[in-house]
């Protein structure tokens, strides 16, 4: 009796905890690994459009430069400044870099291939995206420092405002695919004239990602001309870390997001034949890929821009147009009866 009763509980709870934590390494170890290569690729593709080597001693052609970095971070102090909230100060980059990573539990790479195909899945996205800004704002507040406090605002205000934007363009999206799923989005059949009218909003979205992760030209929280570093220029070692973990896996959600709603997910990119014989996933990574070159080349070309500059261009030029646009998307689909379910 007592064997069966082993056996019950291995089979009901221990292997599917298993599997579980299976699926969960295999999403976010390759994740962490694409992150830290991400900020190499950012090196070194800044350093050839500014005529200079980048990360190159460091291992061949400075591929280990990751790995030193992280070990430097490891093997530095934590200062928590005096007059700060500690609970706070400690629990706030925990919080950017966790949500930064719990977002990925939606995302499809192929058929199949996600974690939790809930059919809210959009929904889900935009919730936990407009959470990061919590932990940014509680680190600004927590250091008991002017400058941190001035970033964690600039912050707060930057990412709602151009949150509207991107709840509209998702708004845009879903009348074409008729599914807050992400994989049916991916699957949804769309006309060249569908396309047409998803470009502008695509153009919009990619602004507005970049905005949302406070990367330059947007990087206004972190102006260290006029804040010196912005809402983290009191974390040191760990703690600096993790929002440096959580900026850069935002920047790649942000990617796959743009891949998913615009750019067909897992699928080739033309319906030729001889493509199909590659893996979804590479396709998947290679569009992800594409977007994040995207980022650094504005980076490395843009000026950063004022800080009112930021805002009227969120809230008098992208809030009216998108408003615009989703009348105009959904007019032209039920002018044509191509309103999915018609």
């Amino acid at each position: 009796m007592l064997d069966l009763l082993q056996n019950e509980f291995v089979t009901t709870y221990i292997i599917p905890l298993f599997w579980i934590v299976a699926k969960v390494l295999t999403i976010t170890v390759p994740l962490l690994i694409g992150m830290a290569y991400l900020t190499y690729a950012e090196r070194k593709i800044i350093g050839a459009i500014n005529l200079r080597q980048g990360p190159s001693t460091v291992g061949p052609y400075g591929l280990l430069q990751p790995f030193a970095d992280a070990v430097k971070l490891l093997g530095k102090e934590t200062i928590i400044p005096e007059g700060a909230s500690k609970f706070l100060f400690v629990i706030s980059p925990m919080l950017t870099y966790m949500l930064s990573l719990v977002a990925w539990a939606v995302i499809p790479f192929d058929k199949g291939w996600v974690l939790a195909d809930i059919n809210v899945g959009v929904l889900y996205l935009f919730a936990i995206s407009s959470l990061g800004v919590y932990g940014i704002l509680m680190a600004g507040w927590s250091s008991n420092s002017r400058y941190a406090f001035l970033g964690g605002m600039r912050a707060a205000a930057q990412m709602i405002s151009y949150e509207v934007s991107i709840g509209l363009v998702l708004v845009t999206v879903l009348l074409t695919a008729g599914s807050l799923n992400l994989s049916d989005i991916v699957m949804a059949e769309r006309t060249w004239w569908v396309n047409a009218l998803l470009f502008p909003m695509f153009v919009v979205f990619v602004i507005s990602a970049l905005a949302e992760t406070n990367r330059c030209p947007f990087d206004l929280p972190e102006g260290e001309s006029e804040l010196v570093g912005g809402y983290n220029v009191e974390y040191s070692s760990m703690t600096f870390a993790l929002f440096f973990l959580g900026e850069y896996l935002n920047m790649i959600l942000m990617a796959g997001m743009t891949t998913i709603l615009f750019l067909g997910g897992w699928l080739p990119p033309f319906s030729i034949e001889a493509l199909n014989f590659m893996p979804g996933v590479f396709w998947f990574i290679l569009k992800v890929c594409f977007v994040l070159f995207v980022f650094i080349w504005t980076r490395a070309t843009m000026p950063r821009y004022r800080y009112d500059q930021l805002m009227r261009l969120g809230w008098k030029v992208f809030l009216p147009f998108t408003l615009l646009w989703v009348v105009v998307v959904a007019g032209a689909l039920l002018y044509n009866n191509a309103l999915p379910g018609m």
